[in-house]
Order: structure tokens, then sequence, then C-alpha cells
């Protein structure tokens, strides 16, 4: 199946939020304000193959190289973790800001 990008708007399952679509055009993978995403691809992004479907919660800010900051994402029913690229419009200093304070 090759890659479809698709940028559209959905209601957060997290906190229940409207998410509009990627202001860059991009396609959007977790939501700007809680950043919590959704379990929906198994071996690549935008492949659609997991089987899981549950809420992906941010654990972790990262920064790589080439793609900038990543949120690391884990699925809270099998664990699997995720990188997703920070969007422009997400609240991450306010998550970098809660990790912060638990260290």
């Amino acid at each position: 199946m090759p890659f479809k990008m698709i940028n559209e708007s959905f209601l957060c399952e997290s906190c229940g939020k409207t998410v509009n679509k990627h202001p860059e055009g991009s396609a959007r993978n977790h939501c700007p304000f809680c950043l919590y995403s959704k379990h929906l691809d198994l071996e690549f992004p935008w492949d659609r193959k997991s089987d899981c479907f549950w809420l992906m919660k941010p654990i972790w800010i990262d920064y790589k190289k080439n793609k900038w900051w990543m949120i690391k994402h884990s699925c809270q029913k099998c664990g699997k973790e995720i990188l997703n690229k920070v969007s422009p419009d997400d609240n991450y200093i306010d998550f970098v800001r809660e990790i912060n304070k638990l260290k």
C-alpha cells in the first residue's frame, strides 16, 4: 500500500478537543493540546495496519538531528513506542515543564 498523506481534523479521544488540520499541510497524528496519539500504525508511519487502536500517551520529548523535536508516544494497551514530529502548533512546552517537575 503506497503512502497516502491525509490532512484532516478530528476529535481527540483523550481531551475531547477538536483538532484542526495541520497548519503546514502535513498529516496530523496527535492532538496539539494534550499531545496524545492513537495507535493506528504497525510497522511504519501511515501503514494503518495496527489492530490495537488504543490511546498513546506522550512520555518524552527528544531531539533528532535531521527531524527536529520528536514526541515519544507509548501505547497504553500494548506498550509500543513511536516517535512523532512536533507540529508548529503543539503545546509541547507545557509538557516539557511537567517532565522537568518530575525530575
